[in-house]
């Protein structure tokens, strides 16, 4: 008798990296530990301020940064937030795209996260950053997902109950070497079920991906069915 699929969880997951683990310093003893400089290139420090503050530059200095979050951001921003709402975008989709060595894989048998690519729509969280607070968490954001270069920086329009705000939102970087744009679904399925690194399994970023689209009231999408198709595969490999 083939085994049952296993339901979402109703908790999320607790993995991955806290707001004190985003200091320059840790993320380097973190490249070094996990010997990554020999796999992949990081951007430097001087680099990614570049592309921050070129970014940040359209914003007036009372105003607020908010961050459409598609991925770990919806469940673990790590850092300092005034709001949360829920949105959606268009023109961009969610989409495990980009192929990653550690974190959550390792060069061996990598991981995949998830990015935004162009076509149809979104929903995610949208999180909002005070003024006064955005110099020093707009650093934390850009160490966070420009470490590399499988991101780019993208302003999108966001519509959400409170109104239509501009934010930024991380799409993958379809040049880039780690770019899967033409994995199939059952690389994708292998992927995630058996990936793991020093910050978790690629499982559990899915788990919580999940957890947070139920919370918006996002049910019975790509998803689930895929978290249904890594739960299942999982169980035949026990």
């Amino acid at each position: 008798m083939a085994k049952s699929k296993q339901p979402a969880p109703r908790a999320p997951i607790q993995d991955g990296l806290a707001r004190e683990d985003f200091t320059e310093e840790r993320f380097q003893k973190l490249i070094k530990e996990s010997n990554l400089g020999k796999h992949m290139r990081f951007l430097s420090v001087e680099d990614r301020e570049i592309s921050r503050k070129a970014t940040l530059a359209r914003l007036g200095k009372s105003e607020s940064l908010w961050v459409f979050a598609v991925g770990s951001l919806m469940w673990n921003p790590a850092m300092i937030t005034a709001e949360r709402r829920g949105g959606k975008i268009h023109g961009w989709h969610r989409k495990y795209c980009l192929w990653v060595l550690g974190g959550r894989g390792t060069p061996e048998n990598p991981g995949l996260m998830l990015g935004l690519v162009k076509g149809g729509s979104c929903r995610g969280i949208v999180w909002r950053i005070a003024p006064k607070h955005i110099e020093n968490e707009s650093q934390i954001l850009w160490r966070r997902e420009m470490l590399g270069e499988g991101y780019r920086p993208k302003w999108v329009s966001v519509d959400t109950d409170g109104g239509k705000v501009e934010a930024i939102a991380f799409a993958a970087n379809t040049d880039h070497e780690r770019y899967a744009g033409d994995v199939t679904e059952d690389q994708i399925v292998h992927s995630l079920a058996t990936a793991e690194g020093i910050l978790g399994t690629s499982c559990a970023y899915l788990h919580n991906t999940v957890f947070h689209l139920d919370e918006l009231g996002i049910g019975d999408g790509p998803m689930h069915r895929l978290l249904a198709r890594v739960d299942a595969y999982r169980q035949e490999k026990e």
